[in-house]
């Protein structure tokens, strides 16, 4: 089982000299907006065995003039691919970690259940699989009592500056542009402290919590001036979901908005990035303007649509003096004229516009996005969640079932931690009176309904629903995602309901991708042999579901590679309601009409437990429905100022080719 195909998803070819170059000279030429050392590789796992690498070297070197080699670690998510490494260098290769001494950067307060502090996620990572000895681990304490603090935080800066400071601080980079827990207006002097956490941190740490009304109001954190006293400091950020904070913290100024940023003071400082989380640096994103170009016809549309932008023009009135002025002279050379450029351009995009998203029956299909045969074809929509479905291609879907071909649905989890208690108890009591209403007595059904009302109304902050209610839960999205698609005109033989086992551990955290997870997928791929897949392509999601449930799929056909209806299959990822595909990557656009969006609306408000008291609505106020709203239409827009025709709202798709 391959289970991280989704990392090796390249929406196009970026050449090794933009992020690896072979020399200083061009690493000089392509790096002169970047403000702060950054190591680009292909993959996560690549970036970190090479910072693992390092970290073993100095080990072994302090080790043989008998020092301590002090770290200080981070439990951020990005580094589990490090952590993983470092334990396999102890187990596999006898990377000693006796001389080593850790200081944990932060730590959650207060603190009532030490199982959902920073701290235990480092143990669980690192520090229990390691011989790093108990006594050389320092962490702040959660229990403290609030005038015990500034004390503390004092002699923590004591114990680090005791063993000489810090050798190599390992960092991860937050979504807000924070290191540590040091939040928007941290100083670069700031020392260990106690902070008040925002909305942003609070969200990025629901993982440990199981809600973000759950995670401490505050933590204990090293501070920046802390941090830049490191010998050495690395920072990591991995996937496209960091790759707009990459390019603040890299490019952008020094800023305590970005406490990130103060990394460019530091000389012996490095950001290591895979090739996504540096895709919105301008060596990656616009490398004509700091290189020559390998161009191809992805590059040439980006730097057209960037054009486009950067002037408010449309596409077919950019002249020869605009590509001039604004570093695109290499296209004329190539093209001859702007002219030349621009049309191919404008056909290109015109081409992904289609309202026939399963391919139009007896028609020319030479430049359309999908075949026109086989018709009615076999459509199999894969949704992370219940609701995933109507909220990222609603319109498509509708096309899809009113043009007559066979839709299937496969919702891949259940979606229960994301239905609020009062849901359970609003069906409970509709349940208990439709009983009274009927005369109708069942001592078990009445016990178990006690049962469960109790369960909730005992349930502690961050605590693991029961069994019971985790079924219920699950229970009442099956039943709104069955309520949409009966709108949307789905048969509801045609709904599957495939609970993989990664997602049920009743918390935000969940488990790896297991070969469990991918044989139910593959069983349901040889039952219906689809002629069209839709998946989830949104890497960027805040919970990580919708990779593991991308991961699932591209590991099914893969290991179904070589069957012949396979070969005949296309597949399409869609976005969620967090961001779009840029236009330049968009090879097939299905323009909405306003009723195609109004329907698209009512059905995403079927699922009514995922309005208002949704538990992961995110610090974004707007619900799914005018998030998604706003997404479709700001596509349609885009396609408007470059030109094409003007619709209410597309819906984007980039196509999958299996690797």
């Amino acid at each position: 089982m391959k289970a991280n195909l989704s990392s090796k998803i390249k929406l196009r070819h970026i050449p090794r000299k933009y992020y690896q170059p072979q020399d200083v000279l061009e690493l000089s030429s392509i790096t002169r907006f970047e403000k702060l050392s950054t190591e680009i590789f292909d993959e996560a796992v690549d970036g970190a065995k090479k910072i693992a690498d390092e970290i073993a070297v100095a080990i072994r070197d302090k080790q043989a003039k008998g020092e301590k080699f002090v770290l200080g670690l981070s439990c951020s998510r990005s580094c589990t691919e490090l952590y993983a490494e470092l334990v396999q260098k102890h187990q596999a290769e006898g990377l000693s970690f006796e001389n080593v001494v850790v200081f944990n950067i932060f730590e959650y307060y207060p603190l009532a259940n030490s199982s959902q502090s920073a701290f235990s996620q480092l143990q669980a990572m690192l520090l229990d699989k390691t011989n790093i000895a108990k006594e050389n681990v320092y962490t702040p304490d959660c229990s403290l009592k609030k005038e015990e603090i500034v004390s503390f935080c004092k002699n923590y800066e004591k114990t680090i500056a005791s063993f000489g400071g810090i050798d190599y601080l390992v960092l991860g980079i937050s979504d807000s542009g924070n290191i540590a827990i040091n939040e928007s207006g941290s100083q670069g002097t700031s020392r260990t402290r106690l902070i008040m956490l925002d909305n942003n941190s609070r969200k990025e740490g629901s993982y440990l919590f199981g809600s973000t009304e759950n995670v401490p109001v505050c933590a204990i954190t090293m501070g920046v001036g802390t941090m830049l006293d490191a010998k050495r400091v690395v920072a990591m950020a991995w996937g496209d979901g960091k790759a707009e904070i990459v390019k603040q913290v890299v490019e952008g100024n020094v800023s305590d908005a970005y406490s990130a940023s103060y990394l460019q003071n530091h000389i012996n400082a490095t950001l290591v990035l895979d090739i996504h989380s540096a895709s919105e640096l301008t060596r990656i994103s616009h490398p004509w303007l700091v290189t020559s170009c390998e161009w191809d016809d992805k590059l040439i549309r980006r730097a057209i649509v960037w054009l486009c932008q950067k002037l408010n023009k449309p596409i077919l009135k950019l002249t020869n003096k605009d590509y001039n002025e604004n570093g695109l002279s290499e296209l004329l050379a190539l093209h001859n004229s702007a002219y030349n450029v621009n049309i191919k351009i404008f056909n290109d995009l015109q081409h992904t516009i289609t309202g026939w998203p399963g391919g139009k029956p007896n028609a020319d299909d030479t430049y359309r996005p999908e075949r026109a045969n086989p018709y009615p074809k076999r459509v199999l929509v894969f949704s992370p969640h219940p609701d995933d479905d109507v909220i990222s291609m609603g319109g498509t879907l509708r096309r899809l079932v009113d043009q007559k071909h066979d839709v299937h649905i496969a919702y891949e989890t259940s979606g229960n931690i994301a239905v609020n208690d009062e849901e359970v108890l609003r069906f409970m009591m509709f349940v208990k009176g439709y009983h009274e209403i009927h005369k109708s007595k069942d001592a078990a059904l009445d016990a178990k309904n006690d049962e469960i009302i109790e369960a909730i109304a005992q349930k502690k902050d961050g605590e693991m629903d029961t069994a019971d209610v985790r079924e219920l839960k699950g229970l009442i999205r099956r039943g709104e995602a069955r309520l949409a698609d009966r709108y949307m005109g789905v048969k509801s033989d045609n709904i599957h309901f495939l609970n993989l086992p990664f997602y049920e551990t009743g918390t935000i955290k969940k488990n790896d991708l297991s070969q469990a997870d991918v044989d139910i997928v593959k069983a349901l791929l040889q039952d219906l042999k689809p002629h069209q897949i839709y998946v989830a392509g949104d890497l960027a999601d805040p919970h990580g579901t919708h990779k593991v449930c991308l991961d699932a799929v591209l590991a099914a056909i893969d290991d179904l590679k070589g069957e012949a209806w396979l070969d005949e299959c296309r597949i399409w990822m869609y976005r969620g309601a967090w961001m779009e595909w840029e236009i330049d990557h968009i090879e097939m656009a299905v323009p909405l009409s306003p009723e195609e969006l109004r329907s698209k609306r009512n059905a995403i408000l079927r699922h009514s437990s995922q309005m208002e008291s949704a538990p992961f609505l995110g610090n974004d106020e707007r619900l799914f429905w005018q998030r998604s709203e706003e997404r479709n239409r700001t596509t349609a827009e885009f396609y408007n100022k470059l030109g094409l025709a003007s619709y209410e709202a597309i819906e984007a798709f980039v196509r999958y080719i299996p690797l």
